[in-house]
């Protein structure tokens, strides 16, 4: 069966390599007679693939020791609550800088525990851009800063990140986590949901520093809800996605064997390149978002029309492309290209566009 060019935001391409790996295993994991899916979360042969997982991805990211990994569930969207819940407990202010719907949702989320203050925002062009955060103003009472680095509708990116001294840098890095090297430093804590670059979805990767661990143990909240209560029991309060972990921990593998984080920027550099230096030069499709703030990991853009827009979507699969829709709140067009899209894809992709444009002149 021939493989699509699959260009999704989000349930996104897996690397061949690693699929065809746990189609291997899918029955008979390493002769322990059964499917990883079917084995106990308690047992010693999960418990290895779980530590495997943590660290190797330790290693690839270069983790420092005061910070735990928790594989939880529940989405990105989960950690909207909980992050307010667990750590705007200080002074009950936090805040955020506003580049869309993401941090929106997170905005009302928190609204419900305590004081969001927008320190910057690019609303007022439609996100098209991402604020200057050089020179920003922190409230010295926040209990921490907020910011999505990604931005997987628009497709803008920060390529730098705010210095907040000693409040702590919160950051939703779920559609580019590990698709470059991550200064872990830099933050109290990052999360991501593992459906774009690192597994299927269902798990969330959460790296947190232990000093907002501690903030946790004495709040009166489920114990589902409490970072604390993951960490103390190993990502293992509750069934764990266990399933997930063991295919995240597959592309874990597959990135240290191909070179890490810094190989994997260069060839997601190239890959965007292509395309970007395409739309550049057309003058028929349209880079939808500023230059300097431009994503590697979701290339938006537009035709002329919404009709040829359509038009154009409908041509694509003739080349068995797909997802190339744009978000439903922002219509035109997308090019998902996370880490498992070869660039053989992209080069197909600009090889349609250019043939497209020059059927519409």
């Amino acid at each position: 069966m021939a493989r699509i060019y699959n260009f999704s935001a989000g349930p996104a391409m897996l690397p061949e390599e690693v699929l065809k790996e746990a189609a291997e295993e899918m029955l008979d994991y390493r002769g322990c007679g059964m499917s990883v899916m079917e084995m106990s979360h308690r047992s010693k042969v999960y418990q290895q693939i779980i530590d495997e997982a943590e660290a190797d991805l330790r290693e690839l990211v270069g983790i420092p020791d005061n910070y735990r990994v928790l594989f939880l569930q529940g989405g990105a969207t989960l950690q909207f609550g909980m992050i307010p819940m667990n750590l705007m407990t200080v002074n009950k202010k936090a805040d955020f800088i506003h580049t869309g719907v993401w941090t929106k949702k997170a905005m009302a989320d928190a609204k419900l525990f305590g004081q969001v203050n927008v320190i910057a925002s690019s609303e007022d062009r439609k996100f098209a851009y991402i604020p200057d955060v050089k020179g920003l103003k922190f409230d010295k009472d926040a209990d921490y800063v907020y910011m999505c680095d990604n931005n997987t509708i628009y497709g803008t990116k920060f390529k730098e990140y705010p210095e907040t001294g000693n409040i702590p840098l919160i950051c939703d890095m779920s559609s580019c986590f590990l698709s470059e090297p991550i200064d872990v430093k830099k933050f109290g804590m990052i999360y991501a949901g593992a459906q774009k670059n690192v597994g299927p979805a269902g798990v969330t990767i959460i790296i947190i520093r232990d000093d907002l661990v501690e903030r946790c143990k004495d709040l009166a909240l489920p114990a589902y809800l409490k970072y604390n209560i993951h960490v103390e029991n190993g990502s293992m309060y509750n069934t764990p996605a266990t399933y997930g972990i063991y295919m995240c921990g597959k592309v874990f593998k597959w990135l240290l064997k191909t070179g890490g984080l810094e190989k994997r920027k260069k060839l997601n550099e190239e890959k965007a390149k292509i395309l970007y230096d395409y739309l550049d030069s057309s003058k028929f499709f349209k880079a939808s978002v500023d230059k300097e703030a431009r994503s590697l990991m979701n290339v938006t853009f537009r035709t002329p029309s919404d009709e040829l827009d359509a038009e154009f979507l409908d041509g694509a699969k003739k080349y068995k492309f797909t997802n190339l829709k744009g978000h439903r709140s922002t219509g035109g067009l997308r090019a998902s290209i996370y880490n498992a899209m070869p660039i053989d894809g992209v080069k197909a992709l600009v090889s349609y566009m250019k043939e497209f444009e020059e059927a519409h002149k």
